[in-house]
Parts: structure tokens; C-alpha cells; sequence
């Protein structure tokens, strides 16, 4: 780090400046997190052990369920511990490791989207090819491809946030460590460090949207060719719930990442942030289980009782 660096802890906000409040969205994100983490877990283990679901697709869906995981754990945790034992600490060192998690992540789980995106396209557009093309050497290379994409993503911007020098103020206004947030409490300009930021950013997240765009683009094309309605509903179902974590993903993480640093509203922030951080991993199994035979299949060979 820098020397001029001065602080070398932060001070996290946490869910509320109210204590009454403090606690009581520390129950309420408790409940979240466990239910993001079960849910996941769930999708994980119903694609790993059921034969029926080890298709490129659900391939693609185990890996962003470990991604939502991870996600979720890179964040709530600590600000949970930290509510309930009224420490909001977090060194220089932790923040950044905190920062680099959570955007290699979310970058990852971009990446993985896009994917998605090229897989229902081929499967749709190429039935005829799609086997020869989604090979499992194919699917394993774009996985790899989104993971080591995601590291450099993430080791850009966690070097971009933290050459930058902070002499105090130290309190962040957020549960966690995140880039808007720690850049207004930059004590020099950071207008080319956020240029740099917003330049490497829209460059990855419009690539990758545009991709996906494009291939929901040549979607609809081939099944406005489909003389039969149930032909056409059938092939647009298997969209529907990737189509739904498009728009929550992008929605909400552009709401965040997406406006200059003066604009920036700490309360937003935080409103936008449970939305892309919290809501989003834990809604994805609902909404891949909900409206899914397959998935709900496999769900009820782990759970017999359960709600599937």
C-alpha cells in the first residue's frame, strides 16, 4: 500500500445508524443468508447427484450457485459477527481482501450469465449441433475463462480502490468494503481513478450484455419461425429463468456501479447493494427451482417432504 495511506482500519456503518434498527436487520439478513445458503446448496447437490440434470445448462447453474455461495459469504458474515458483537472494525488489509472477494465474484458470476446466455442460444438457434458444440471440454474452458477473467477484473479495480490514499475520515457508510464507498473517502482526487474504473468496467459488463442481448436476439428470431404455439412456449421456458437473473443481475448492479461518485447516495448505495448482494443469490434457486420439472425433480429425491 501507499505511505500515504494514513488509516489503517475502517469503521463499517452496518445495516442502520439506529441500534434498534442495527439489530433488527442483523435477524432479518440472518434468515436471508441462511436461506441463500440452503438454497444454493440445494441446486449444487440436486445437479451433482441427479444423472437426468448433468447437462450443460445445469452445468452452468452449479457453478453460479457456488459463485452465489461464496458471494453472499464474502459479505454477510462479518457484518452479522459485527452487529451482534458491536465491533464494526476491519483492517486496511481485510477490506481490500473483502473488496477483491466480492468483485472477482460478482465479475465471475457475469461472466457465468453470458455463458448461459451462448448455451440456451446454441441449444435453441443449433439443436442439431449443440451437443458437438457444448462439450464438456467446452463448457469446463468458458467456466475457467469466467473465473480467470474474474481475477483480473477484480485485481484491477482492488488496485485502482487502494493506490489511492485515505488519511481519515475511516468510516465507511456500508456493511461492507465496497468501491463507491471507499472512494468518497479517497483524501485525494479520485475523478481519473473512477474514470479508470467506469472505462474497464462498462468495456466488460456492456460486452458482456451486449453478447447476451444478442443471443436472446437470435432467441426469439428462431422461435418466431416455430409454426406451433406449444413449440414456441416450449423453447422459450427453458429461458425464462436465466432470462429472470438477467435482469435482476444487470438491474441492480447497475444501479450501484453504473453513476459517477458525486451522484452517489450512501443510502442507495445500500439499498442497491442488498438487492445485487443479498436478494440475488438468494433468489436464483427459487427462481431455477419454481417453474423448472427437472430441477423440482431432483429437489424432491434430497428433500421428500420438502415444498418442491
Amino acid at each position: 500500500m501507499p505511505n500515504l495511506t494514513a488509516v489503517s482500519v475502517f469503521l463499517l456503518r452496518g445495516f442502520s445508524t439506529v441500534p434498534e434498527l442495527q439489530l433488527l436487520g442483523a435477524a432479518s439478513f440472518l434468515l436471508i443468508y441462511l436461506a441463500a445458503i440452503l438454497g444454493n446448496v440445494a441446486i449444487v447437490a440436486a445437479v451433482t447427484q441427479d444423472a437426468h440434470l448433468h447437462t450443460p445448462m445445469y452445468f452452468f447453474l452449479k457453478h453460479l450457485s457456488l459463485v452465489d455461495i461464496c458471494s453472499v459469504s464474502t459479505t454477510l458474515p462479518r457484518a452479522l459477527v459485527a452487529t451482534a458483537l458491536g465491533s464494526r472494525d476491519i483492517s486496511l488489509h481485510a477490506c481490500a481482501s473483502q473488496l477483491f472477494a466480492f468483485v472477482c465474484l460478482g465479475s465471475t458470476e457475469c461472466f457465468l450469465i453470458t455463458s448461459m446466455a451462448f448455451d440456451r442460444c446454441l441449444a435453441i438457434y443449433r439443436p442439431l449441433l449443440y451437443r458437438a458444440t457444448m462439450s464438456p471440454e467446452t463448457c469446463v474452458s468458458l467456466v475457467s475463462v469466467a473465473w480467470g477473467s474474474g481475477l483480473v477484473f477484480s485485481a484491477f479495480h482492488t488496485a485502482n480502490t487502494f493506490s489511492l490514499p485515505f488519511c481519515g475520515p475511516n468510516m465507511i457508510d456500508h456493511f461492507f468494503c465496497d468501491i463507491p464507498a471507499l472512494m468518497r473517502l479517497a483524501c485525494a482526487n479520485a475523478d481519473a481513478h473512477e474514470a479508470a474504473g467506469f472505462a474497464v468496467s462498462g468495456c466488460v459488463i456492456m460486452s458482456c450484455f451486449g453478447l447476451t442481448v444478442l443471443s436472446y436476439v437470435r432467441i426469439l428470431a428462431t422461435v418466431c419461425q416455430i409454426h406451433s404455439t406449444a413449440g414456441r412456449w416450449k423453447s422459450l421456458s427453458t429461458c425464462s429463468s436465466h432470462l429472470a437473473t438477467v435482469l435482476l443481475f444487470y438491474g441492480s448492479g447497475s444501479s450501484a456501479y453504473m453513476q459517477p461518485r458525486t451522484s452517489y447516495s450512501p443510502t442507495q448505495g445500500l439499498v442497491a447493494a442488498v438487492f445485487y448482494s443479498v436478494l440475488t443469490p438468494t433468489l436464483n434457486p427459487l427462481i431455477y427451482s419454481l417453474r423448472n420439472k427437472d430441477m423440482k425433480g431432483a429437489l424432491l429425491k434430497l428433500y421428500p417432504r420438502g415444498p418442491f
